[in-house]
């Protein structure tokens, strides 16, 4: 049994002094949002290459993706990084079970692909920047 933590909302005061931090990660969301956009790896036709095996750019793109990942939690960990509310941050064990929740998700998320054309993640991007 999880037992759940109850935090108190933020005040106002609270939250004045958090905007400067705010503000910083919401303009590296977007500058990263456009590093994506222009460097098109949100665009339905790489995924087309990729399934296609005509080009290994988003393999490698994926494969430096978990390599990040990977390591930025390693370090997260070991460092002991707090957040912006001064907690330190614990990822906790996953319980793995029987992986039918895994394979229904998948097949979920591949019905998806195969439905629009582009990754499900991606396609209000997609409609955002005018593509079908």
């Amino acid at each position: 049994m999880t037992t759940t933590q109850i935090r108190e909302p933020l005040s106002s005061s609270t939250l004045a002094d958090r905007r400067p931090v705010l503000l910083i990660y919401l303009l590296l969301g977007i500058a990263f949002g456009v590093v994506l956009t222009k460097s098109e790896v949100l665009s339905w036709f790489r995924f087309q290459e990729m399934f296609r095996f005509q080009s290994v750019r988003m393999y490698g793109i994926i494969a430096s993706a978990i390599v990040t990942a990977a390591t930025s939690i390693a370090l997260v960990e070991r460092l002991q990084v707090k957040s912006v509310t001064g907690e330190v941050i614990a990822i906790p064990p996953k319980q793995l079970g029987s992986g039918i929740r895994y394979a229904a998700g998948g097949i979920i998320f591949g019905l998806g692909w195969a439905l629009t054309g582009a990754c499900p993640g991606h396609y209000s991007r997609l409609s955002a920047t005018g593509f079908p």
